[in-house]
């Protein structure tokens, strides 16, 4: 997964490259190349990154939350007697 990821990067930064330096010949042609390495960078990759890198973490560790508050300023965590 880790070289797929890497592989679409490069392959997107490689046709936003692509695309600018046929900008001036071929405006709409570059405009493409320039789009699709876009989409593929922010649609494709970036997703995948996350999914990849988010597996088995636990989003309430990241919240901001009143327990996860008083945790950051070192204050005790107190529960209540009744729960």
């Amino acid at each position: 997964m880790k070289y797929f990821i890497i592989f679409i990067v490069l392959a997107s930064l490689g046709s936003i490259i692509y695309g600018f330096s046929i900008h001036e010949e071929q405006i709409n042609l570059g405009n493409k190349f320039i789009g699709l390495g876009t989409v593929g960078i922010f649609l494709l990759a970036m997703p995948l990154f996350l999914y990849k890198e988010s597996k088995g973490k636990k989003m309430k560790d990241y919240m901001l939350t009143e327990e996860n508050i008083r945790k950051m300023r070192g204050e005790d965590v107190e529960k209540p007697e009744n729960q």
